[in-house]
């Protein structure tokens, strides 16, 4: 395992304490978490951390030399923002190496009341030009940006290049149609947002309704997909459902797919960034201990092999395992057009 500081840094999820230590122990350089409420962008039950879960997960991954990072990352509500003010005090208070915000709002409230915490810029503030992001680190100190998935290698260059802030980009997960932070689908259907509840869609709305030929899923209502006798059934995510279109029936809006880089990691590590992200808090911890391990070694090997960087078989299949959909891609990293 190799922690080189000329490396970006490995950012893995962690959406429990199990995970935490999965990722910390196969070779993440840092995690990032969330608390359990509406504060951040994964609020599923079951997942993310209470202050005691927090702290030994913290303790866990600095006795290690790790960093933890807390992801306050959906937008603060004018009926009552002190969730969010409070989720900020309590980051501080544990000891967080960054706070990963979205709103504006709470960057300069951190920036004021909190003057050495860290502030980094979430990809739910859809910050996909330098301009945006220079803006947040003149006004707040932010000192690293996650960029959209909606950008060319090229782009994400010419960011970095006009930049003071460090800039980390995904690697590894789950991919949305939405530009972060701009969906509308969820709160179309169930009145909630993603961007302000944490969940694109609320467990509370989703319902199974098994008939005589198929399994319904459904989101307040709305028919996602339906399954048939034998076929897996995947979490309903109105993006990612089946919908009759013009008499044919198929994934109208976006194929369930992961995003997987390490085919171009010579490329990416040559840009600049400072960070490479695997999405995936809702996962489990034996996901996070397999992406995890796999990014390491491939990092680890585009660094030192250069030019000679081959893509192990043993790599893709581990990945290709764990990938939604059983699907990978180049994303917009491959964009034959400009």
């Amino acid at each position: 395992m190799s922690l080189s500081p000329s490396l970006p840094e490995l950012v893995c999820p962690a959406g429990s304490l199990p995970a935490l230590k999965a990722a910390i122990d196969h070779g993440a350089d840092a995690v990032y978490i969330g608390l359990k409420n509406e504060t951040n962008a994964r609020n599923f039950p079951g997942l993310n951390f209470d202050e005691h879960g927090a702290r030994e997960g913290i303790a866990y991954a600095h006795q290690r030399g790790r960093k933890v990072l807390m992801a306050i990352n959906t937008y603060a509500q004018g009926v009552d923002i002190t969730r969010w003010t409070r989720g900020v005090d309590q980051a501080a208070d544990l000891g967080v190496d960054a706070v990963i915000l979205a709103d504006i709002g709470l960057m300069r409230y951190a920036a004021r009341r909190h003057p050495d915490l860290r502030l980094h810029m979430s990809v739910q503030s859809s910050a996909t030009n330098y301009e945006a992001i220079n803006l947040a680190h003149e006004l707040f100190g932010v000192q690293r940006a996650v960029l959209p998935r909606v950008l060319t290698l090229d782009q994400v260059r010419h960011v970095i290049e006009h930049t003071p802030v460090q800039v980390e980009v995904f690697g590894f997960g789950s991919l949305c149609v939405m530009v972060e932070g701009r969906c509308l689908l969820s709160s179309y259907a169930t009145g909630e947002s993603p961007n302000t509840h944490g969940v694109c869609s609320p467990a509370k709305h989703v319902r199974w309704e098994q008939g005589p030929q198929a399994l319904d899923a459904r989101l307040n209502g709305v028919l996602i997909d339906r399954y048939g006798a034998g076929e897996p059934a995947g979490y309903p995510t109105l993006c990612k459902g089946r919908f009759e279109v013009q008499d044919e029936t198929y994934y109208a809006l976006e194929e369930p797919t992961s995003l997987n880089v390490i085919a171009m990691l010579p490329q990416i590590l040559a840009t600049g960034v400072a960070a490479i992200k695997v999405e995936g808090r809702q996962r489990s911890p034996a996901y996070v201990a397999q992406v995890t391990q796999t990014l390491r070694a491939a990092l680890d090997a585009a660094a030192h092999e250069g030019k000679r960087y081959n893509v192990k078989p043993a790599w893709q299949q581990t990945l290709g395992k764990v990938a939604e959909g059983a699907q990978q891609t180049l994303g917009a990293y491959n964009r034959p057009w400009r």
